[in-house]
């Protein structure tokens, strides 16, 4: 293989275990380095990606490492075996490990699938399309997580996490099987609450769905031990700061990789796709509302179109909403997330009544499950619904959907 196709291992004992373990494995070719020989053997072999040991005094070297990494593109992933501080940059851990490296060849296939991922988005980027991807900003801007759990640490683990992504609650395993079934989620986290064999069932559930075998899951029930088929599992004792410190990493990658893959449908759309909220951008919907209005007019048919408005809340959450509303609309419909933080969405064929329907049934989502600017907040979204009449025209439809006679619907 090229020597793109290279793993670095960083460690002071050569050799490390964990090398040897990934060598046997056969991913790919794997390149010892001490620490002292680190930044070297990155620079001449241009690795797909480098995992370490590291202790306290190697932590000058290993953040200089991240720091060049993190500069690289396409995405090289760093993964740290057993950290013993905080990790520097983008670089994730993998704790518990005991001598066995089992977990970490999973835990690698995942990280470099993220990074086929950010080669394929870079590949097709052109001149055109490159002003409308935003792969700069940190991807834990877009992050959410689930918490689940009750009892007294909860609200120090939503604190913790709040302030750096998304929170979405729940109390119980039935509430976050609803939650992982309604929204795409960057991670989990299970506090307090459940016993062992409950968190046990849960996380059979997730290994035997090919959905989240990938999705970071963080447990700190104890009694556990990481031995299901969930590539970035990890088992935390500690702290609310402590649990936010291993998960936050993990939810970074994924919410990396869920901008990637929107970015990359924005692409194959010829960029009428936003690949912030997975909804068409701004112009788009104007195109596609006047095509759809001209078509009712000469075809007959019905048309209808919904505006969801919310009080007070930030960017991070009216995206949030936004892709919430892109999973669940129907194929046949489509919507724009608008400057002022409203959702717009046009209902193709549909009559008012109908139109009603699914409307409520978009916004008791939204209310149930988007995350929003205050711990637990639920936000209950103002629904306006109109039906296109006989005389209107895009621009019409658009006012009176704006308007303050519309309809509005019971949220």
């Amino acid at each position: 293989m090229s020597d793109q196709a290279t793993i670095v291992a960083v460690s002071n004992q050569q050799p490390a275990a964990f090398a040897t373990a990934l060598a046997e494995s056969n991913i790919f070719p794997v390149v010892d380095a001490t620490w002292a020989e680190a930044l070297d053997a990155v620079a001449r072999v241009q690795p797909a990606a480098v995992v370490v040991s590291a202790s306290a005094d190697d932590m000058p070297t290993f953040q200089a490492l991240a720091k060049r990494l993190g500069a690289k593109q396409p995405y090289v992933p760093l993964i740290a075996i057993d950290p013993a501080t905080d990790l520097p940059g983008h670089a994730i851990p993998l704790t518990q490990t005991d001598g066995n490296f089992d977990r970490l060849s999973a835990r690698l296939r995942n990280a470099l699938r993220v990074r086929t991922l950010h080669a394929t988005v870079m590949r097709r980027l052109t001149a055109e399309n490159l002003h409308r991807m935003s792969l700069q900003s940190d991807p834990l801007e877009d992050a959410t997580v689930m918490l689940i759990g009750r009892g007294g640490g909860y609200p120090a683990l939503s604190v913790a996490l709040g302030e750096r992504v998304g929170v979405v609650g729940a109390l119980s395993i039935e509430a976050a099987a609803k939650h992982l079934n309604a929204r795409d989620l960057d991670g989990i986290v299970i506090g307090e609450g459940f016993s062992s064999r409950v968190v046990d069932a849960f996380l059979t559930v997730l290994t035997e769905d090919a959905r989240f075998r990938n999705l970071p899951v963080v447990v700190t029930v104890p009694g556990l031990t990481p031995s299901y088929d969930l590539a970035n599992l990890e088992m935390v004792v500690g702290d609310a700061d402590t649990v936010a410190a291993t998960a936050l990493p993990l939810l970074r990658q994924h919410a990396f990789e869920a901008r990637l893959g929107r970015t990359l449908k924005s692409i194959e759309s010829d960029g009428l796709l936003d690949p912030a909220t997975g909804l068409l951008t701004a112009a788009a919907f104007e195109r596609d509302i006047a095509t759809a209005v001209y078509h009712t007019q000469t075809r007959g048919g019905g048309l209808s179109m919904a505006r969801f408005s919310f009080d007070n809340i930030p960017l991070r959450a009216q995206r949030d909403a936004a892709r919430i509303i892109s999973r669940l609309m129907r194929r046949m419909d489509f919507g724009t997330l608008q400057n002022d933080g409203c959702i717009v969405v046009a209902f193709a064929e549909t009559d008012q009544r109908n139109a009603h329907m699914i409307a409520k049934r978009l916004s008791s989502v939204m209310k149930h499950t988007m995350h929003g600017p205050k711990r637990d907040a639920r936000n209950d979204p103002n629904v306006t619904v109109i039906t296109m009449q006989p005389t209107d025209t895009a621009k019409s439809l658009l006012a009176r959907l704006h308007g303050e006679d519309a309809q509005r619907a019971a949220s």
